[in-house]
């Protein structure tokens, strides 16, 4: 009889030349790898957040374009520390702080302006522009010279688009360090508790973590040659989940064959063998999902989808390829101290085999009701707002939110974030008289040629706060009656409008990209179940414990982040994340179920399946749902609602989902007097030794 390919794969990984072979050519190219990319640096976070083609972002390039001196500037904002109203001294202090700030950091100081209760003052500062970087040094030397220089009795404070730039920096300045070290130390503890052993963990630990490097090193040379920006945080944290996970599948099947099996390289190929199809559905069902983030219009999405598709592939193949021949020469003695054996008395079926007999015994009601509780959690979503405000953006308050929101509470709205409006080919005065009467203008500024061109510029004030979704709702309004006018070209830009045109377009990539997602997994799930009818079963399942993980997290987010909103990203990386990853669960129950299923009646191959992946699954999950909890120890809010969110999914998926309702669904499904999943002959189960119903007895 001829030998499958994936036993011969699976014999050569284990054998003892070849798991030397193996682990000796792995590590070759790992060093080769470290070499030849460590000296190349990660790529700068993406310094814009202009949405390219939108008007906001025309906007900006034809004022820059236009002006006779390329500026930029920043708020020196004022006020005394005891909340009282600035005397006339205070007043003639910060004038005096002000004059000399310009002369030590080289930049001009504008006329002070008082607020109207005399409580908080503003002073515009502007200098040449250079760079990026050069604006970023200017005013860390702004913010030296007021630290070095305290006035008494005032707080001094900097704000605008450049501190707000450099406050993300600083809040990142040794996060990934900080996130790394706790999902380090996360994994540990979870795989130390799963293995009960001082030896094995590390193991899993250590290939993972040389995934993780190497897939950072990969990262940053797709992100330096196609200009891509990504977060590396959410990288790694992607690469330890499912890197841990797929190490926790392949020695769970390890450590049963070793029940059955004196040679343990037999074992371990067996095992190899009958786990290769799991491990590479669920890979390829994630990375084809991020992959299709490419097709985002949003930079930052499109380049995180990239190199975490990458990093996954990455972490498979240190699964698959270099965890195996590690194994292999370290024997079954790394399971010390609880070593199984053959011939070991083996544990009666545990609680994920009795819960799925439970559910399966009136599997319509139970599977009605965990549907309602689902579709309960998602009906959180009706009530929860997209968008957060500009100062909403870090957990913890920076000074550049703290000055914005002084200038918030003292100053009319819209004073320091005025709306810039672009017209051409038509008179200015209809126009700004048509926007004058719409509601929540304060007023409206006289037009001036923007320098040689046609375009004329001026100035919409808002009578609201410029970072609110009322000034979004407004910048829309002031469109719509541009385009109702007809005669020439508007464009609306400034803060407000490049806010408005980046919710557009994150929910643009949400509506375009999370269809392709659900059809991806429908595709693989039909691959897996060879039916189409369990397939689509098992994606609205998917779609909707995603849902109600969304939902769930979002009511929890609005208490622990105090914020009532979610970030424009959130959504469609959550979706992501919830549905790719969350159906690996469903695909490692399905492929063990489907394999039962061909020796037992459904009932007891999904009890004897429940039972047997119940614990590894279960692990898997925490680990997942650990390493994501982990974001929340950086400091953006967009990155702590995306770990909350995911991480209660993850356990939601664990132990809901396929812990009760999966296995209602299969009895359901198996009711209606149709084969539950289709005629299939893989390689894996080729391999596999067939099931008896003896093995009712397993190990727990």
């Amino acid at each position: 009889m001829k030998v499958p390919v994936i036993s011969r794969v699976g014999d050569s990984l284990t054998s003892r030349r070849g798991a030397r072979l193996w682990a000796g050519g792995i590590v070759a190219a790992i060093l080769v790898l470290f070499g030849a990319l460590s000296s190349v640096q990660a790529p700068a976070r993406s310094a814009s957040s202009l949405v390219g083609d939108s008007d906001s972002a025309k906007v900006a390039q034809l004022i820059d374009a236009n002006s006779n001196e390329s500026e930029t500037t920043a708020l020196l904002v004022a006020s005394r520390g005891d909340g009282n109203a600035l005397s006339d001294n205070d007043r003639a202090m910060i004038d005096r702080q002000a004059d000399a700030l310009g002369h030590a950091a080289n930049v001009t100081a504008g006329r002070t302006m008082a607020s109207e209760d005399q409580q908080a003052a503003m002073v515009p500062l502007s200098w040449n522009t250079v760079s990026d970087a050069a604006d970023r040094e200017t005013l860390k030397s702004i913010r030296s010279w007021i630290q070095d220089h305290p006035s008494a009795d005032l707080q001094l404070q900097v704000t605008g688009p450049t501190a707000f730039a450099v406050d993300v920096t600083n809040a990142f300045a040794g996060a990934d360090f900080t996130l790394l070290a706790v999902t380090v130390a996360i994994v540990a503890v979870l795989l130390i508790l799963t293995y009960r052993s001082p030896v094995l963990w590390l193991i899993p630990l250590a290939v993972v973590a040389i995934a993780d490097r190497s897939a950072s090193l990969v990262a940053n040379l797709l992100g330096n040659a196609f200009d891509l920006h990504f977060d590396s945080g959410v990288l790694s944290v992607l690469v330890f989940g499912a890197g841990t996970n797929y190490a926790l599948l392949l020695i769970s099947r390890y450590r049963d064959e070793l029940h059955k099996h004196a040679d343990h390289r037999q074992a371990l190929a067996k095992a190899w063998a009958s786990r290769f199809e799991a491990i590479l559905t669920s890979n390829l069902t994630v990375v084809l999902a991020l992959l299709t983030l490419g097709l985002a219009v949003m930079d930052d999405t499109r380049g995180l989808g990239i190199v975490c598709a990458v990093g996954l592939l990455i972490a498979a193949i240190f699964a698959l390829f270099l965890l195996p021949p590690i194994l292999a020469m370290c024997g079954r003695n790394a399971f010390w101290p609880l070593i199984p054996r053959p011939g070991q008395e083996a544990k009666t079926e545990n609680f994920f085999g009795r819960a799925a007999r439970s559910v399966m015994n009136r599997p319509g009601l139970n599977l009605t009701a965990m549907a309602l509780l689902l579709l309960v959690l998602a009906g959180a979503l009706t009530g929860t707002r997209i968008g957060l405000d500009q100062t909403q953006q870090f957990r913890t308050a920076t000074e550049s939110s703290s000055a914005m929101d002084l200038l918030a509470e003292h100053f009319p709205a819209g004073e320091t974030q005025p709306v810039t409006v672009l017209a051409q080919g038509a008179g200015t005065g209809p126009l700004r008289d048509e926007f004058a009467r719409l509601e929540n203008v304060k007023r409206v500024g006289e037009a001036s040629q923007l320098g040689t061109t046609a375009w004329q510029e001026f100035s919409v004030f808002p009578d609201v706060d410029p970072n609110s979704a009322k000034a979004q709702d407004l910048v829309q309004q002031l469109r719509d009656a541009a385009a109702r006018g007809g005669d020439g070209q508007v464009l609306i830009g400034g803060q407000s409008a490049e806010q408005l045109d980046s919710h557009q377009m994150h929910l643009r990539d949400l509506y375009v990209i999370a269809p392709l997602i659900m059809m991806i997994c429908f595709v693989m799930l039909g691959w897996l179940t060879r039916s189409w009818r369990t397939a689509l079963a098992l994606g609205v399942v998917n779609l909707l414990s995603a849902a109600a993980a969304v939902g769930l997290g979002s009511l929890v987010s609005s208490v622990v982040f105090e914020a009532d909103a979610l970030d424009v990203q959130v959504p469609l990386l959550a979706f992501v994340f919830l549905v790719a990853l969350g159906v690996d669960y469903t695909i490692f129950l399905t492929q063990r179920v489907r394999q039962d299923a061909q020796a037992l009646e459904l009932h007891e191959a999904v009890a004897l399946a429940a039972s047997r992946t119940g614990s590894v699954i279960t692990s898997a999950g925490l680990v997942l749902a650990g390493v994501f909890a982990a974001l929340a120890t950086l400091p953006l809010t967009v990155l702590g609602q995306l770990g909350l969110i995911v991480g209660l999914g993850v356990l939601l998926d664990t132990f809901v989902v396929r812990t009760l309702l999966l296995p209602a669904l299969f009895a359901v499904l198996g009711s209606a007097k149709r084969p539950v999943f289709g005629h299939v002959s893989s390689p894996a189960e080729a391999s596999a030794e067939p099931t008896t119903q003896k093995e009712n007895n397993i190990n727990a």
